[in-house]
């Protein structure tokens, strides 16, 4: 048989989703999908497909060693997909700095790029390189295809992309490179077919999960990102910190001694949500809890967030729509509405009714700015750019014959 499925995998901090795909169509159809979640003592398996869901808790190898995890994985893939149909693997990785602007299959000078960014994602890079080298073990005649978070903001000014440093640390790399780019792709792309006459636009799209960030777009172009040289920057997040006067690492690391492993553990996980409430860095526990920090964390976090649209609403000159995707940013009612209570000043105006419902336009008819929800879909991305990459190696060899 024709080998005519595609699995990506979309590695997180702490999770890694996975979808299964069709492409005998030329258009990737998602079949299955589901998740790996290492944030328990066992790493647990969740897949969905057309009979239902499945879960169970991965051996305690597939704790300590991602290849033992994803053998596990595919076994009980296999049960449901035959493994001689798959095509090729799709992966997201976080970071791919100057070197690399749109989709590469990954060979060993791709390997080494990417390795070479990891001190720029050391949440992540690792987590997606690890991935790629245990399919190497498993499974080594397959092809995999990476698909970066950072190629979408590539079409930023060099004006955005500085920092106020001196100008040699540019040159170095140290600059802005923005992420959750795959994200940003899609729904740019189905804003496009939803709402054309908005897509045109100024756009701000509000991606706000565990890790969350925002885009100012025009004409479907990132124009800016609040995330800059690291996924850290920006808006509070669930464990992250958002944007922070450099003088706090200052004293943290100077005056108060504090050990440089210690304070990077505090910024990626002690900070953000969970820092400011003491309780969870989950905002759905936060909302349901009469505790007066998970309210001063939901506060804070809605209120950076409408600070940010308003800065890039400045780069883009205007603002035509606001989008909410991820997580927090398609279930969360409250968190939107606090957000766009703040943005009234430009014109937004909120139909209550349509927000509570996660309506898709949830703004009012005379509202200046739009508001929509549009569900992201990270997977579908990944799995497009590397179906492309094969068409494309199947076009040259046929050319070159």
């Amino acid at each position: 048989m024709k080998p005519d499925l595609l699995l990506t995998l979309n590695a997180g901090s702490s999770t890694v989703k996975i979808g299964v795909f069709e492409i005998a169509s030329g258009e990737p159809r998602r079949i299955a999908g589901g998740v790996i979640d290492f944030r328990k003592k066992l790493p647990r398996l969740r897949l969905q497909d057309g009979a239902g869901i499945f879960e169970e808790d991965l051996g305690p190898e597939a704790a300590k060693d991602m290849q033992a995890a994803l053998r596990e994985t595919i076994g009980h893939l296999a049960g449901k997909l035959d493994p001689a149909r798959l095509a090729a693997i799709g992966h997201r990785v976080v970071h791919g700095g100057d070197d690399f602007a749109g989709p590469v299959l990954i060979d060993e000078a791709a390997m080494q790029a990417m390795e070479k960014l990891t001190a720029l994602a050391p949440l992540h890079q690792p987590q997606s390189l690890r991935l790629v080298r245990a399919i190497r073990e498993l499974r080594p005649e397959l092809t995999q295809i990476a698909s970066f978070d950072t190629a979408f903001h590539r079409t930023n000014p060099e004006l955005v992309r500085r920092f106020a440093l001196p100008r040699g640390l540019y040159e170095e790399g140290v600059k802005r490179y923005g992420f959750h780019g795959l994200s940003y792709k899609f729904v740019s792309g189905e804003l496009a077919r939803r709402a054309p006459e908005l897509a045109g636009g100024r756009v701000v799209i509000a991606h706000l999960g565990s890790g969350a960030s925002l885009c100012g777009l025009r004409d479907g172009l990132s124009q800016d990102s609040s995330m800059g040289f690291s996924t850290l920057d920006g808006i509070p997040m669930a464990t992250r910190c958002g944007a922070l006067d450099p003088g706090v690492l200052l004293h943290l690391l100077g005056t108060a001694k504090r050990p440089l492993e210690e304070v990077e553990d505090m910024l990626y996980h002690r900070s953000g949500l969970l820092g400011v409430s003491g309780l969870s860095a989950d905002s759905r526990e936060l909302l349901e809890s009469d505790c007066p920090e998970a309210r001063e964390a939901i506060e804070l976090f809605t209120f950076r967030t409408a600070g940010e649209v308003a800065r890039l609403a400045t780069t883009l000159g205007g603002l035509d729509a606001l989008v909410f995707t991820a997580g927090i940013g398609e279930h969360q009612p409250r968190v939107r509405a606090a957000i766009c209570k703040r943005l009234a000043w430009l014109g937004m105006d909120l139909d209550d009714a349509a927000n509570a419902g996660n309506a898709e336009t949830i703004s009012t008819p005379v509202s200046r700015v739009a508001a929509l929800v549009i569900p992201t879909d990270e997977e579908r991305i990944i799995a497009t750019e590397a179906l492309a990459l094969l068409e494309e190696g199947k076009r040259r060899t046929t050319n070159d014959r």
